[in-house]
């Protein structure tokens, strides 16, 4: 049985082919490829090949499976009589790794990457993100105030041309031609009448001579 004492996060650990190790977080995404190439020592059966400090040639491949916070680690501090009473606790965060091959004398890592395992990962943080906004939209109405998604989107959103004004009316009217006036007719069909009812009065003080002569 071939196995190896890998250095990662400031510990040592002893790992073999398709052995499931918890380490402290490194930065990768699920199905990817990760390798280790602090190598303490290399062994198979009774062969044993120990570094000073590191094995040269040696490297040890596996395949990133998830970062996740392990259970709560409760810190208390107290003082007896002193009324000092401290309780906090603490979630570390560990990444889970399956080791899939030991290589020695520089042979290069043949592990692929998980596309299955890559695409579930994917869809769960679109379906997280997506939960979080619908929250976070709920929360934003509750209070009255558009949530920072829509902002996002408001803002992101391309802006219009402001529409063109319409001419004042006052202005149109101006440039119409000026409309003729219909009161100088008025005023000469009037001055027509006068003379009509002159001669009619002019009529009437001829009779009275007429009758004295």
């Amino acid at each position: 049985m071939t196995f190896a004492v890998i250095k990662t996060g400031g510990k040592q650990y002893k790992v073999a082919a398709n052995d499931v190790v918890k380490i402290e977080k490194i930065d990768a995404q699920p199905g990817d490829v990760v390798t280790f190439d602090q190598i303490l020592m290399v062994g198979d059966g009774d062969n044993i090949t120990v570094g000073a400090p590191l094995v040269e040639g040696a490297l040890v491949a596996g395949q990133f499976i998830a970062t996740e916070k392990e259970r709560t680690v409760i810190i208390l501090k107290k003082e007896r009589r002193q009324h000092y009473d401290r309780r906090n606790g603490h979630r570390q965060r560990l990444s889970t790794v399956r080791i899939t091959e030991i290589l020695v004398g520089g042979a290069k890592p043949t592990t692929k990457v998980d596309e299955i395992a890559k695409a579930r990962a994917e869809k769960r943080a679109a379906a997280a993100a997506e939960a979080a906004s619908v929250i976070e939209a709920k929360h934003a109405k509750a209070a009255g105030k558009p949530s920072a998604t829509a902002a996002a989107l408001k803002a992101a959103a391309p802006k219009k041309a402001p529409a063109k004004k319409a001419a004042p009316a006052a202005d149109a009217a101006e440039t119409k031609a000026p409309a003729k006036k219909a009161a100088p007719k008025k005023a000469a069909a009037d001055a027509g009448d006068k003379p009509a009812t002159e001669k009619k009065a002019a009529a009437k003080k001829a009779a009275p001579k007429a009758d004295k002569e």
